[in-house]
């Protein structure tokens, strides 16, 4: 369990779920062997890690029925096995769903009830609370944006890096620092841009451990998003256009990608036709509903990119 849940970051995730199914296959294979209690506990509290990394995939994949019925079983395991870590996760990771959908209230909801659950202080808890943060940055709520990031920023400080740091599960200070740079790009805050930049850089040339690809498509399309609102399309453009054909831009991803192309095709830019275009090849065949793009100031709407649009461009 812990070497796929080592592998989600830098795995496809219809790659990882195939391996993931297997695991669990075999442990259904396993219900029905004889074992002393603490044998057969530990064996469905893996069960439920792995039908949480399962429906993790499922979400990237936009398969939202099929990750919500394993959502459903490992939150049962969990809580048959008395583990309030694994439930807890299964509302943050619903939490990231419900933003994947635009359905932002109902992901403040989910993170805190992830929180009231999850042990304080460990990974779930501070997950949800940074899941609670971006939730209201799509709101342009900014009060209580930064709110749940100084939470977040106090939960991480004593942190010290873990065995596995690219564990998905286990939270660690450079998962903080590109949670914040997303959050703040949402936000159309202006501290986005340098925090984004600082955030892709460290990615593109890390100091230890090994690449992590599908992070530097995601930093891309926040620092994309910042330029947007620092009035730098072009070069937002150029960003996002890396991210898409980066070859790491999951489904659950594209309507990021998206809110880049609706902004930048809004100011009407040189570069505006060719990430448009790129994106429909790539990411046009994305299943699921799209989130209407953001406001880069946080109001949830582009108007403000529209009338910046230069005249006589198309939308």
């Amino acid at each position: 369990m812990d070497e796929l849940a080592s592998a989600y970051p830098r795995s496809a995730p219809d790659a990882l779920l195939a391996r993931t199914r297997r695991h669990l296959d075999y442990v259904a294979r396993l219900v029905d062997v004889r074992m002393t209690p603490a044998e057969r506990r530990r064996l469905v509290v893996v069960g439920a890690w792995l039908s949480l990394l399962a429906a993790t995939c499922d979400i990237d994949l936009g398969r939202h029925a099929a990750a919500g019925a394993r959502l459903r079983t490992a939150a049962q395991l969990a809580g048959h096995a008395g583990h309030p870590e694994i439930v807890a996760w299964t509302l943050e990771t619903r939490a990231w769903q419900a933003v994947t959908d635009a359905n932002y209230r109902a992901a403040v909801a989910l993170s805190r009830g992830a929180q009231e659950i999850a042990p304080h202080g460990g990974s779930a808890f501070i997950q949800a609370t940074a899941q609670e943060g971006r939730a209201w940055a799509r709101l342009g709520a900014g009060r209580e944006t930064r709110d749940a990031l100084g939470r977040v920023e106090r939960l991480v400080a004593p942190l010290a890096m873990p065995e596995r740091p690219e564990h998905h599960f286990h939270y660690n200070p450079a998962k903080s620092a590109a949670y914040t740079a997303t959050t703040l790009s949402w936000l159309g805050d202006p501290a986005a841009e340098p925090y984004a930049r600082g955030v892709l850089a460290r990615l593109e040339a890390p100091v230890s451990g090994p690449a992590r690809p599908r992070r530097g498509a995601s930093a891309r399309l926040d620092l994309a998003l910042a330029l947007i609102a620092a009035e730098q399309p072009e070069e937002a453009a150029h960003r996002a256009l890396e991210a898409v054909t980066s070859g790491r831009l999951v489904p659950s991803n594209h309507w990021r990608a998206a809110e880049v192309v609706v902004a930048v095709d809004g100011l009407g830019v040189p570069e505006a036709g060719d990430l448009r275009e790129t994106y429909r090849e790539v990411c046009g065949g994305a299943r699921g509903r799209r989130p209407r793009p953001a406001d880069p100031r946080g109001r949830g709407h582009p108007r403000a990119c529209s009338r910046r649009r230069r005249p006589g461009t198309a939308r």
